[in-house]
């Protein structure tokens, strides 16, 4: 019993520390990852295998690390859920990157980001310059959200449409 014990303390233990270090490292991480961001998570998950389970390699000993990885989770969860702060402190707030075709250089400098993975990011919303971009926002899942010109006034035409077709 004393070994299971072991294991779950040392999958919690593993489970945090990768938490946490997501977190000092950043948002970006968890955006869309290329090859060497797939190589380092896969290198991490093997790194950190016989901290969770030590010598203990036998299929019970990997479902209570497992299990106990899923009930952290579960926990977690709800704590982020149900209490704000923690949810602020683990997902972070969204930071904005660009503001009426200005970059925001202090925070794009917090996120992570060059000017040109921020460029990227603007052309893969169809948008052919930083200029034309009347917000861009870096989310709370790494993702980053682009509102242009041509957004807006798309949007501002269908409202238009339906307030007259409701006139009618």
């Amino acid at each position: 019993m004393a070994e299971y014990l072991d294991l779950m303390l040392r999958a919690g233990a593993v489970y945090i520390f990768i938490v946490v270090a997501i977190k000092l490292f950043g948002k970006k991480e968890l955006s869309q990852l290329s090859v060497v961001d797939l190589v380092f998570i896969l290198l991490i998950s093997n790194a950190v295998q016989n901290a969770m389970v030590g010598p203990n390699t036998s299929l019970v000993g990997g479902i209570v690390a497992a299990s106990t990885l899923f009930v952290i989770n579960y926990v977690l969860k709800r704590l982020i859920f149900k209490f704000k702060p923690i949810e602020k402190f683990i997902e972070g707030e969204p930071i904005m990157l660009i503001y009426e075709g200005k970059i925001q250089k202090q925070n794009v400098a917090q996120a992570g980001f060059t000017v040109q993975e921020l460029q990227a990011a603007v052309r893969e919303h169809g948008v052919d310059a930083i200029e034309k971009v009347n917000l861009a926002m870096l989310e709370i899942d790494g993702n980053i959200s682009v509102l242009s010109e041509n957004y807006q006034s798309k949007t501002r035409k269908r409202r238009v449409h339906k307030t007259l077709g409701d006139v009618q």
